[in-house]
């Protein structure tokens, strides 16, 4: 092997995060926990196969990036393997890197150039044309033509994955409610508990409006100054996810920019998210700056990280003014967030909520801890890999008897709404978030 081949290889070694593969034993711990390995059955569909393939790249042994792309294309990214693993692989990290080493090698033609473009770059980090987008959104549902679009099938004109989703659209708020929300809200009563700052996101502020409000309100009830992040955009990880990583941390430094300003006008306690996989990047921003040398960027990622917390977690450490009959009995099983449970590391706050309502009754499911395969925009561009993993969750679902399926996920609630279509479920069972039973128990619509 020549000197220059040695160099490049040791290139591709650090671009694809060899060393941090090493930490793999091939255990099979990962295993029965990682919903690919269980729909599709193959060893390169699993989190120890995924590694060896990366591995056999990094060494030279293996130069089919198409082989490689397909099957980390195929993961969710859920990381539950993380969680079940005894040797502490960070198959986030390698899974991230060998994301962006095969964007990096991607020929896109010019129509799917320019949509990414178009996606990354304009939509999700302008919150102007997300809510201009909403609002179109409200005039179709507004005068009923979603309701025509439904009855008559209309949505078969469209691809396959998106007909599907396009049913479950959440309902949006009008126009004019946007522009009456006010920036902060006050405890009714005595000094507040905390002083948070809440942070709205892309999609959970444009298509979720109405759980954004809730959770402001229900903070605000439970005793919590909310004040908003003004400058605060789209936490990057559908960017991340995507193999965008200098996107990533370009809108990563913007809210932590947005932050910074804030803090200096009146310290807050911490920075509240209502969204799994938000929180989970949000988590993970020192990273983005832990392997370039760029320790002032780290640093200051560190200390907005340190303040960022699920809103549960808040939450299950206030008083929740509680309206809810102990005598309205109702069922719910709880559909964990893979990257609030895996990432974050969240896990007993929702539980400790749910089981506070009174007359609620929680039922697990069986493998509570799997992904439902929503997994970001997984279950639009893997549609059929994504509706099987559905399938799965949506008989442990069903074993419930559950009434209510509770999520902390944007994704996590349209793909079990989606699942509760699929099995004809509409009169029988809704999904909501743990956000919107909260605020329902306490009487706040």
């Amino acid at each position: 092997m020549t000197k220059s081949s040695i160099t490049s290889l040791k290139g591709l070694q650090l671009e694809l995060a060899y060393d941090d593969t090493f930490s793999c034993v091939q255990c099979g711990y990962c295993l029965p926990v990682c919903p690919t390995y269980e729909t599709m059955g193959t060893e390169t569909h699993s989190p120890r196969g995924r590694i060896n393939l990366v591995q056999m790249m990094a060494e030279g042994k293996m130069s089919d990036w198409s082989l490689l792309g397909n099957t980390i294309d195929n993961c969710l990214g859920c990381r539950a393997c993380e969680t079940a693993c005894p040797t502490g692989v960070k198959y986030g990290h390698i899974l991230e890197s060998a994301q962006d080493a095969i964007a990096a090698r991607q020929q896109y033609t010019a129509p799917i150039k320019l949509g990414r473009s178009m996606l990354f770059r304009r939509l999700f980090p302008n919150k102007r044309m997300l809510n201009s987008l909403s609002g179109v959104l409200w005039a179709y549902q507004k005068i009923g033509m979603e309701k025509a679009v439904n009855k008559y099938k209309l949505t078969r004109i469209l691809p396959k994955p998106l007909a599907a989703f396009a049913e479950m659209l959440p309902r949006q708020s009008s126009p004019m409610t946007r522009m009456k929300r006010p920036t902060a809200f006050h405890p009714p009563q005595g000094k507040p508990r905390f002083r948070v700052a809440f942070f709205t996101g892309c999609i959970m502020d444009a298509m979720f409006e109405r759980v954004n409000r809730l959770s402001m309100e229900l903070l605000a009830a439970s005793g919590c100054e909310v004040i908003a992040i003004p400058g605060e955009t789209c936490c990057g990880a559908l960017h991340a996810h995507a193999g965008e990583r200098d996107m990533t941390r370009e809108l990563a430094k913007r809210n932590i920019e947005a932050f910074e300003r804030l803090e200096q006008a009146g310290a807050v306690d911490f920075v509240l998210n209502n969204s799994g996989g938000c929180g989970a990047m949000l988590t993970e921003y020192p990273q983005l700056f832990q392997h370039g040398g760029d320790t002032q960027w780290y640093d200051r990622a560190v200390r907005f990280t340190d303040k960022s917390k699920d809103i549960s977690v808040i939450l299950a450490q206030l008083d929740l003014p509680f309206t809810r009959s102990s005598e309205q009995m109702m069922t719910v099983t709880y559909q964990r967030s893979c990257h609030m449970t895996n990432v974050q590391k969240v896990t007993a706050p929702p539980l400790k909520l749910i089981q506070s309502i009174p007359g609620i009754q929680l039922q697990e499911m069986a493998d509570k801890d799997k992904c439902c395969g929503s997994a970001g925009i997984y279950n639009i561009v893997k549609h059929e890999e994504s509706m099987a993993i559905l399938d799965v969750k949506m008989h442990a679902v069903k074993d419930t008897s559950a009434q209510t399926i509770v999520t902390t996920n944007p994704g996590c609630l349209l793909q079990m709404q989606l699942g509760i279509h699929r099995e004809g479920l509409q009169d029988q069972m809704r999904a909501v978030h743990l956000v919107e039973l909260l605020a329902e128990a306490c009487g706040i619509t």
